[in-house]
């Protein structure tokens, strides 16, 4: 027998031995069903999926721990999941071993209205925190237009189409329970709003991926519902004269709370897809909130801001409904833009450049584009510097493939020569590890001393971020 043999066997009989006492601890929730493993197996993205040996639905912190020394001990990887709309692969099982499902803990802890902040365990969704802040006047910001988990969005450092008045996630949290790789339950903080005792731990831990530990808890900072929020889109001849507004907007210190870009091609998807009737022209969809003064006094301003760059229509959404229609189409972007090529699949590009640089690097990738011959529908977070492009391509095409890939990389260079970076949002995964040395240099060699002092048998969602 060889030795590659003989370690994978040695490497089966271990996973194999680990699986068996989860079964015998946890016999209802633990299955190896092939529809559940497949399930597991993949997320939101084009990438290929891998499935895990196993999966284990946790109920509790103390199961997590329990379930994870247990990991420990057998080397088996161990891949948290949430609800699995991730866009990088990072819940692809591509070294085996056990998907640890925390959907089931999603019991909202504790709601400290006068302090503004909640307790929630990490598969609350935010929809599901936001109905349930709705009565008290107050509601969670991120807003990624998608379900997705409180520990998810934590772990991948999400933001969505409010970061421009509240920030990502990052801001958001204030402190989180997280197990570590050898079962170990730490707190990373308590619920004030600043503080200096040591490492900033939870800072380190979002945005990690699943690589160092598991959130299973989270305290997160609330903000009172505006008292008028304003929605509206304005076209344009140009990208540039849309690219240029938004620039000259956020200079302003608008009230703003969203501002969204859509090129020609992604408002020609929107309309096939939503059924409406909107130009085809480069658009911005628009939110203001705030009080009713200063909602007014600021639309105005955008209107002639709008003007001066060239709109060709400022269209106001006019009561609550057409509020809800308007950011509905946007959040059903993605949908729309892979409806353009049924059966494609779409590499879907992340970039975020500073808010200076946005126009030019928008221009530059539209040329690209242009050369290569792809559908690559344009939208994005445009008020933070954060756009996307889906690089739409047929999975049975090598060529396609190729071509999609190249343009991405392209695209991550610019921003990156730019000041920017190669994901505002999705998170590296396993579809950005190739560029992570370009942008960040000697400090992912910082990155992995972290991943190897915290999690030395390298369980914890491996292979993802980077490689050791």
């Amino acid at each position: 027998m060889s030795f590659m043999t003989a370690h994978a066997t040695e490497k089966s009989t271990s996973f194999e031995a680990a699986f068996k006492e989860i079964g015998e601890l946890f016999p209802s929730q633990f299955t190896q069903s092939d529809a559940i493993l497949e399930h597991h197996s993949h997320g939101e993205s084009w990438h290929p999926a891998a499935a895990p040996g196993g999966v284990f639905f946790a109920e509790s912190t103390e199961q997590v721990s329990q379930v994870v020394a247990l990991c420990n001990r057998h080397s088996v990887p161990i891949i948290p999941f949430g609800i699995g709309s991730c866009i990088e692969g990072q819940v692809q099982a591509i070294h085996g071993g056990l998907t640890i499902d925390l959907s089931k803990m999603n019991e909202i802890v504790a709601i400290h209205a006068s302090d503004m902040d909640c307790v929630v365990q990490a598969g609350v969704t935010r929809q599901q925190l936001n109905e349930e802040l709705r009565a008290s006047g107050l509601f969670f910001p991120i807003d990624i237009g998608a379900h997705a988990t409180m520990g998810g969005l934590a772990s991948t450092r999400a933001s969505g189409t409010t970061t421009v008045r509240y920030g990502t996630m990052r801001d958001l949290v204030l402190s989180m329970t997280v197990v570590l790789p050898d079962g170990e339950i730490i707190r990373t903080g308590q619920r004030a709003r600043k503080s200096s005792a040591g490492y900033d731990l939870a800072r380190l831990f979002i945005g990690s991926e699943g690589t160092l530990c598991i959130i299973t808890e989270l305290t997160v900072r609330l903000f009172g519902i505006p008292e008028e929020a304003q929605a509206g889109m304005c076209s344009f001849e140009t990208i540039e004269g849309a690219t240029k507004m938004v620039v000259e907007a956020l200079q302003l210190g608008l009230c703003l709370n969203r501002i969204e870009l859509a090129d020609s091609l992604q408002m020609y998807a929107i309309n096939r897809y939503s059924k409406t009737d909107l130009p085809e022209k480069p658009t911005l969809f628009l939110d203001l909130t705030g009080s009713v003064a200063n909602v007014s006094h600021d639309l105005a301003i955008l209107e002639e801001l709008a003007t001066d760059n060239g709109a060709i229509s400022f269209e106001k959404a006019e009561n609550k409904d057409a509020y809800n229609a308007l950011w509905k189409i946007r959040h059903d972007a993605l949908w729309a833009s892979r409806a353009l090529k049924p059966g494609a699949k779409g590499i879907s590009t992340d970039v975020c450049v500073p808010i200076s640089q946005l126009p030019q690097c928008i221009s530059s990738i539209q040329d690209v584009v242009a050369e290569s011959g792809l559908l690559a529908p344009l939208v994005g977070h445009v008020g933070d510097g954060n756009f996307h492009l889906v690089l739409l391509f047929d999975p049975d095409s090598e060529e396609e493939f190729k071509i999609a890939e190249s343009v991405n990389a392209k695209l991550v260079r610019m921003a990156v020569e730019m000041g920017g970076t190669c994901t505002g949002e999705h998170g590296v995964g396993i579809g950005k590890k190739a560029y992570l040395d370009m942008e960040l240099g000697g400090a992912v060699g910082v990155m992995r001393s972290i991943k190897r002092a915290i999690d030395p048998k390298n369980i914890m969602n491996p292979g993802k971020i980077f490689d050791l």
